[in-house]
């Protein structure tokens, strides 16, 4: 039993010397940084006069109810994610459904060609697409819509052309969002199917009504996965360009008040503020799984 409990305790020394790398990141370049801009967000903390700090309490967040810029770009932000998650979640699912079917050929060669491009760094990603809608050398406008008698985008910066390019852009990642649907589609019990098919069940008819609620744990982990994503990683179309008020997320005017405005101590209060909105929307979210969410090992 000793020797037992030895192994026990070896193990786990063990294992944690193996993840003390990321522990050690975590703590020090993660953990640490959040809690201090916490304490940050209760100070007027300028960037090029940290000596002059003082502490303000609540005024930071109380010039956030001041602030119109706050609710533009809360609203833009929020905006983006009812378009962007559903089709993102759409896409992966038929994606999905596409590579598990048992007669497709190459199979295996389709799964790998579909993920690649979630690999690629996001920056890459976005000077690729602005590439190719440049309104005076991009294929879309000289070789698509121009031939077509159509108009393209004559501001590529605008509001419906950056909308539309971040819509376009997010469909290259959904990799791992393709891969959770596909192992939950090939974790279902064929029995099931073949019984709906017996009774005369049409293919449309398993998909929506059998299928889909039975894949259900791996829809409600991707909706989560998203959100995060993009209520957390939006910044990347407003990187480098001074917030002027036409398509700008939320974190993106949390880089232009730190960066541009200097202003840390309101920068932080601002995140801090939208940390919360996120951690309320997926507390409700979460909530919400017990109505619509099918866990089979689980007993309502």
């Amino acid at each position: 039993m000793t020797g037992k409990k030895t192994r026990l305790r070896y193990d786990k020394l063990f294992g944690l010397a193996l993840i003390s790398p990321w522990l050690i990141g975590f703590l020090f370049f993660k953990l640490l940084p959040i809690l201090a801009s916490l304490g940050i967000s209760f100070t007027d903390f300028r960037l090029l006069t940290p000596d002059q700090t003082t502490f303000v309490g609540f005024d930071n967040y109380a010039q956030l109810l001041h602030d119109e810029a706050v609710g533009y770009v809360l609203f833009e932000t929020i905006a983006l994610g009812i378009t962007t998650i559903p089709l993102q979640l759409v896409t992966s699912i038929l994606l999905a459904a596409l590579l598990n079917n048992a007669k497709l050929k190459y199979g295996n060669l389709a799964r790998t060609l579909f993920f690649l491009p979630s690999i690629i760094p996001g920056v890459a990603i976005f000077f690729m697409w602005i590439g190719f809608m440049n309104p005076s050398t991009g294929w879309l406008n000289k070789l698509i819509l121009q031939p077509l008698g159509l108009a393209g985008f004559d501001n590529l910066y605008s509001q419906g052309a950056v909308a539309f390019l971040y819509s376009i852009s997010s469909l290259w990642s959904i990799g791992p969002g393709m891969l959770i649907m596909l192992g939950a589609l090939q974790g279902l019990s064929p029995e099931v199917q073949e019984a709906a098919r017996v009774d005369g069940a049409g293919p449309m008819v398993r998909f929506f009504y059998i299928t889909l609620p039975l894949i259900t744990p791996a829809i409600f982990f991707s909706i989560v996965i998203n959100l995060i994503s993009i209520f957390g990683g939006v910044i990347l179309l407003d990187r480098g360009n001074a917030f002027s008020g036409s398509f700008s997320p939320f974190d993106g005017y949390i880089s232009y008040v730190l960066f541009e405005n200097l202003d840390l101590g309101y920068a932080a209060s601002l995140a801090w503020f939208f940390f919360i909105l996120v951690m309320i929307v997926t507390i409700a979210l979460f909530a919400s799984a017990r109505k619509w969410v099918y866990y089979p090992d689980r007993e309502f």
